[in-house]
């Protein structure tokens, strides 16, 4: 990532139970941004929320599967977030319960590899 350039942060808010082609849909964004070379992501998982439905979803201990709320941070150049979420975008539409997809324009401080 080009820090002298433009950078982006877009967020995609989803829910933990929503599937894309037999996998979580956080998995599926963040394997597919990092397979077009996106500088990073960061899945969240929220422990409560509610969305455009208006229904509270939190974690509670005796529920065996729990529906939450996901954030899946992604950031890069301007030009190369707005691309991603271009060719996402269908996939997005395609789920049939609430997404919540932002974007703005950030500060990188820092942005360096650590030692392997």
């Amino acid at each position: 990532m080009d820090t002298t350039k433009t950078i982006s942060l877009l967020r995609i808010f989803v829910s933990s139970t929503d599937i894309i082609n037999h996998e979580p849909l956080y998995e599926y964004i963040t394997k597919k941004a990092k397979s077009e070379g996106i500088a990073g992501a960061t899945v969240l998982r929220g422990v409560m929320g509610y969305g455009a439905s208006s229904k509270i979803h939190s974690a509670k201990f005796w529920e065996l599967t729990e529906k939450l709320p996901m954030v899946i941070e992604i950031i890069d150049e301007t030009k190369k977030i707005q691309d991603f979420y271009n060719s996402l975008k269908p996939t997005l539409e395609s789920i049939p319960k609430g997404i919540l997809a932002t974007i703005e324009e950030t500060n990188v401080l820092l942005y360096k590899s650590g030692k392997k």
